[in-house]
């Protein structure tokens, strides 16, 4: 194990509190406004979807519609090179 490193501000005593009474604050703040929380889960759901298209299709290379690998973009006309 190399001590060496500097460690993550999230894994010191301090940071590992923090993260603690913060959970702790989320739990009462949920209970205190219950409904009005699970009011807004509808919307947070649609807003999820185009927040998931933003950010979760990193890794499909770009969106070059009708080519596959292998293949060239030859404008539509339907043959390949």
């Amino acid at each position: 194990m190399n001590h060496d490193a500097p460690r993550s501000w999230w894994r010191t005593p301090t940071g590992i509190t923090v993260i603690g009474f913060a959970l702790v604050l989320a739990f009462y703040i949920l209970r205190e406004h219950y409904a009005h929380a699970f009011g807004l889960l509808p919307y947070l759901i649609i807003l999820a979807c185009p927040l998931m298209h933003l950010f979760m299709h990193r890794g499909h290379g770009g969106h070059s519609h009708g080519t596959h690998k292998g293949q060239h973009d030859d404008g539509g006309s339907g043959t390949q090179r």
